[in-house]
């Protein structure tokens, strides 16, 4: 079979595939269709990602109907929680999570391999058998980039936080009106003020204080949070002093972040004494004994 016969067929089977997708589509189910319109409704926001913002209309058309279909709950609980962890939950739902995992691991890749060799594009083919895992992990990739990012901004926030609540409640106000007064003063985009504005909602529609806040220590990936929490809540319990309780906590906190700089410090400089043992040791070594060994070569 020559090289026209196998264009032939990955144009058969390229066509094929879209003809069954366009029409899957069109047929899909009444689920199906509330899922896809996720993408055009005003419940998403746009994602900071500019390939998921690319993507996400081929997502819908082509990924999404077979991303519903996979209705594992454990691996569906384990997005749902990466994904409000990492604040992720207004751009994409676990549909989408799946669907883009296998339009950017599955379907792109297969269109890409069909195009290289329908049309002989000269794209290596090692970069696309590549593209397979990458595409499969990158909603992995940013959600954990996010999770992580989260994380860091609300531990280097907490302290502060920590000491205006302390303040706030020391002047009079209860510690919810201290945590409204922080979050109407707080810098437009701080991930710490947006939490505490959701500890807000929830209490203003039903919940109690506890299950809001541990609701905060579920949002945000930080064992600082997480013991922050966990002493407000043991206080609101037993009827301690909030704010005596803030202070401890926001001095613990700095306590602990200086701990952790000077570790980092320490394993810094570990890491330094790699680059020196590649690069300048062998450097000296040149300028100190090259010029004896070619004095020593040229004597010969």
């Amino acid at each position: 079979m020559g090289s026209a016969e196998y264009v032939l067929g990955g144009g058969l089977l390229l066509i094929a595939f879209s003809v069954y997708s366009f029409v899957s589509t069109i047929l899909g189910s009444s689920g199906d269709k509330s899922a896809l319109s996720w993408a055009t409704s005003d419940d998403p926001i746009k994602s900071k990602s500019g390939v998921i913002n690319l993507a996400r209309p081929l997502v819908h058309n082509f990924a999404l109907q077979y991303a519903i279909k996979y209705q594992n709950p454990r691996y569906r609980k384990k997005i749902e929680d990466l994904l409000q962890k990492a604040g992720l939950s207004r751009e994409l739902n676990v549909d989408e999570f799946i669907g883009f995992q296998i339009f950017l691991g599955l379907m792109f890749p297969a269109f890409l391999g069909v195009m290289n060799f329908a049309l002989s594009i000269g794209i290596y083919w090692g970069i696309i058998v590549l593209l397979i895992p990458i595409g499969f992990q990158y909603p992995h990739i940013y959600s954990n980039s996010e999770k992580s990012r989260r994380a860091n901004q609300s531990r280097r926030d907490l302290p502060f936080f920590a000491d205006l609540l302390a303040l706030s409640t020391e002047a009079g106000l209860d510690f919810i009106g201290s945590i409204q007064r922080i979050v109407e003063k707080a810098p437009e985009g701080n991930i710490l003020a947006g939490e505490l504005e959701i500890v807000l909602k929830d209490i203003k529609l039903g919940s109690s204080r506890t299950d809001a806040l541990k609701g905060l220590s579920r949002r945000i990936d930080s064992g600082e949070i997480v013991s922050f929490v966990a002493v407000l809540v043991d206080a609101d319990s037993t009827g301690a002093s909030i704010s005596q309780v803030l202070k401890d906590q926001s001095n613990q906190i700095r306590l602990e972040r200086f701990v952790r700089a000077e570790k980092a410090g320490a394993k810094a400089t570990q890491l330094m004494l790699l680059p020196m043992v590649m690069f300048i040791l062998p450097a000296v070594f040149i300028v100190v004994f090259g010029p004896v060994v070619l004095q020593f070569m040229g004597k010969k």
